[in-house]
């Protein structure tokens, strides 16, 4: 069994600067194809594993640069182990989302990484959507399903929730 510390960075877990702040459409979406075999005649089944989001007020570096949108990905079980080893965790348990975010948050505007510390800094509503959000696409899952319409065989997502993400 392997260990690393719980402040040491993850194999391929440096990402380079991103080239700009905004997010194009098509790197809004960064979806990954599935090992699963679809049934016969169709697709293959497209698992996506990070989900866009724009914060509601920002991130705002020490430049007074304003950064809000960003990229979560699926939390992994070692997302969720590691921080329980992490000091400030077991002093304040309230900590775990800070550290937690600081984990699955891959990118947010123009800043070259984000970490706990990035997430600490922000304001306690941005804080309650990001949240929302994991539970979202983690615990609940999100709420669009791809469908086909049955008539001209077009392809379409739903909502199935209700409402968008972050609202209730």
């Amino acid at each position: 069994m392997r260990r690393t510390a719980a402040g040491a960075p993850e194999a391929g877990t440096a990402a380079a600067a991103p080239p700009a702040p905004q997010i194009a459409a098509a790197e809004a979406e960064s979806p990954l194809t599935s090992s699963a075999a679809a049934p016969t005649g169709t697709a293959p089944r497209v698992l996506r594993t990070e989900f866009p989001f724009q914060l509601p007020r920002g991130y705002v570096d020490e430049a007074g640069t304003v950064h809000r949108n960003g990229v979560m990905r699926l939390s992994t079980a070692r997302d969720e182990l590691v921080p329980l080893r992490d000091v400030r965790v077991q002093e304040n348990p309230a900590y775990l989302s800070v550290v937690l975010l600081g984990r699955v948050i891959t990118r947010l505007g123009s800043l070259p990484s984000v970490h706990d510390g990035t997430v600490e800094s922000m304001f306690a509503s941005d804080l309650a959507f990001l949240q929302d959000f994991y539970r979202q696409i983690n615990a609940e899952g999100h709420t669009r399903a791809a469908v086909e319409c049955p008539h001209c065989s077009e392809p379409f997502e739903v909502e199935l929730g209700g409402s968008r993400l972050g609202e209730s």
